[in-house]
This record gives C-alpha cells, sequence and structure tokens, in this order.
C-alpha cells in the first residue's frame, strides 16, 4: 500500500487510517460531524496527495485535451482552470477531471486517485497529437485548505494576493518558503478555500507551516469522510458513486461542462449531441430525506405506488441539516424539484424529496 509525503503527520496525530485507492488515506481524526463542521465555520486542511497529475504539452496538447475532454479547453487563458469529464466511447464516463492551463501550450489535469492507471492507459490511446505526456501523481502531493478562514491562513505565507485568485483561478509562487506551489481555487467542499501542489519534498513544511499559521483559527485536520459529506451537502459528483463508465454527462446534469461548440469535436460528441435532442431517460438528483433515514449507496428509489423508480448513489446523514441527504439516478418524470420519493430502507418505506443542487443552502 502506498503512502503520502505526510503520513508521519497522521500518525502522530492518532488518525484512522484506511485502505483508498491503493494507499492508506486518514479516514476521520476527531470525528466526522466536528471535522464537517470545522471546515463549514473555519478551517481545515486535507490532505489529497493521492490524486492523479498529468502535464500535457507540446503544439498538439490543446487539440488532444479538445479530443478527449468535454469541456472547452480553448476558452482557457494561462492562469486558469476548467472542471471536465472524459468520455468513454460508449455515452460513460471515463472519469472527472480538471484541467488547468499551467503556460502556453502546458495543462496539468488533476485526475480521481482510482483511476490514475486508467485514465493514464486511457488519454495514451487517444494521443495521436503528438502532445507530450507526463504522469508525476508520484512526484506531487496536494493539500487542500478549505473553509471561510483558509485563505487568510495561507495568506500570511505567501506574497501572492489570495484574493485575487477567485474560482477555477490559479497563481504559482512560494508559499511557506516552498517554491513553485500552484495555489488554485477550484474546492471540493462549498466552504471556500485553496488547494496547493508542491512537489514531494516541499510537502511536510508545507503542512507544519499551514498549520502553524491556522493555530489562533481553530485549523484542523479533515480526513476523507468529511470530505465526502461535505461534497455531498453541495451536490457534488463522486466518480465511482454518482458518476462512472456507465453515465453520461447529460444524465449526471453535467451539461453544462459539455461544450457543442463547431470547432470542438470530442469522443461521443454525436451520440451525446443525440441524447441532448432527444432527452434523457434518468437524471441525477438530491435528495432530502423528510421521514427520518440514511439514503444509503445502492438503496432502492420508489414512488409511492411501491414501483422502483431509480436508486442511491450517494448518502449520509448531513451534519450540517442534522438530516439523511443524498443523491441519486430518477426516471426523468421524477426529477423535478418537490418530488415526493421514497427510499427503501430495510424493507420499509421511507419518505424523501427531490430538491435542487446544492443539498445544504448556507
Amino acid at each position: 500500500m502506498k503512502t503520502t509525503q505526510l503520513i508521519s503527520f497522521h500518525e502522530k496525530l492518532r488518525a484512522k487510517l484506511v485502505e483508498f485507492a491503493g494507499y492508506k488515506m486518514p479516514l476521520e481524526y476527531t470525528g466526522v460531524n466536528d471535522e464537517h463542521l470545522t471546515v463549514r465555520k473555519k478551517v481545515g486542511v486535507f490532505d489529497v496527495s493521492h490524486m492523479g497529475e498529468f502535464w500535457v504539452s507540446g503544439e498538439g496538447a490543446l487539440d488532444f485535451l479538445q479530443k478527449i475532454t468535454t469541456n472547452d479547453v480553448s476558452r482557457l487563458v494561462p492562469g486558469k482552470a476548467q472542471y471536465s469529464c472524459m468520455p468513454n466511447g460508449l455515452g460513460g464516463i471515463v472519469d472527472d477531471l480538471i484541467v488547468y492551463h499551467y503556460e502556453d501550450k502546458k495543462y496539468l489535469l488533476v485526475v480521481n486517485a482510482a483511476n490514475i492507471e486508467k485514465d493514464w492507459k486511457w488519454i495514451n490511446r487517444h494521443n495521436t497529437f503528438n502532445a507530450v505526456i507526463e504522469n508525476a501523481s508520484d512526484k506531487m502531493s496536494m493539500v487542500a485548505v478549505q473553509g471561510p478562514e483558509a485563505k487568510n491562513v495561507v495568506q500570511k505565507l505567501t506574497k501572492i494576493n489570495l484574493a485575487a485568485v477567485k474560482s477555477f483561478s490559479f497563481e504559482t509562487g512560494k508559499v511557506a518558503g516552498v517554491d513553485h506551489v500552484i495555489i488554485s481555487a477550484t474546492g471540493y467542499t462549498g466552504a471556500g478555500g485553496v488547494e496547493l501542489y508542491c512537489y514531494n519534498d516541499g510537502a511536510e513544511a508545507l503542512w507544519a507551516a499551514i498549520f502553524e499559521a491556522g493555530a489562533d483559527k481553530g485549523i484542523k485536520p479533515i480526513g476523507l469522510a468529511a470530505r465526502d459529506t461535505l461534497r455531498l451537502e453541495m451536490g457534488y459528483c463522486l466518480y465511482g458513486n454518482d458518476i462512472d463508465d456507465t453515465t453520461s454527462p447529460l444524465e449526471a446534469g453535467l451539461g453544462w461542462i459539455t461544450k457543442f461548440t463547431e470547432h470542438k469535436n470530442f469522443i461521443d460528441k454525436e451520440f451525446l449531441e443525440r441524447q441532448k435532442e432527444q432527452g434523457v431517460q434518468r437524471k441525477l438528483v438530491g435528495i432530502e430525506m423528510i421521514e427520518r433515514g440514511i439514503p444509503r449507496h445502492h438503496y432502492s428509489i420508489l414512488n409511492q405506488q411501491d414501483k422502483v423508480i431509480g436508486q442511491v448513489t450517494s448518502g449520509t446523514m448531513s451534519p450540517s441539516m442534522n438530516k439523511g441527504i443524498g443523491m441519486g439516478y430518477v426516471k426523468t418524470t421524477y426529477a423535478a424539484p418537490g418530488t415526493e420519493i421514497y427510499i427503501g430502507i430495510r424493507n420499509k418505506k421511507v419518505k424523501a424529496a427531490v430538491v435542487t443542487f446544492p443539498i445544504y443552502k448556507d
């Protein structure tokens, strides 16, 4: 099992460590609810160094990325990033990812940890544009500082004006004495903050400096369990649960990152254009429990007549709302916000409602 550069910190902090995507990762430290609310109200720090990073550069880089991703990479100027996904040629999704335009003819792709090998094979298979591709996943560390106080904490460690780092933009510079740190604001918690990418030899110094800088703000380390509850309150997809090789971007509500512009010809473009014209048969929706219960992964979604109309893909007890929430696919006729649905929980039919994203509205 792999470990990140920061494993010694997690062990000293007595984190509950679990296997995730081939890595030994911190699931929780002080408990999911405490960590979750720390991020919503103050500032928390995640070690997300298990994520994958691929550099794509050269004359063919843009054309290559336009082919394999759904979003329009040509709209990115250096210093900007975009959320996107890679279609699999069968109407499904290889992975969702973030594309950074690092500098002219050079891009950074950040992919899901569990999909690094799969994605690497996929992009190499489709690189007919002579783009230069490097898998830097084992060389880079990533620390996410999230919460309303996050930028205030990190600002103590850098001369870069973090107020100018708007959503889906980034700067590169020195942080806590560590050179060439990418400071981005793409977020997976909905609580604001920044992500810091550096090479492994700077990770420990960065982590230690962040905690020292945030001591007066109640800063805490945050595990994967709270990362999941935070993203679920926002309605952000988790690959392997809410999207996968069997779900189309349009079914998953990702039409906004699927650009059918004339100059962009991407894998599955014709299929997805037809699907858009004809309409999808199912949609990913937010779920909020009306009666007490938690909609867990794979639970059936029912209508009033006990007919199965869909399936839960993610679910939890929301620490911010103190009620069960989830996401799941339902037949399109049941996808309107406010629609009364039921979750099959241990042979019981528990009342819920379809809600818009984000599920948690601050």
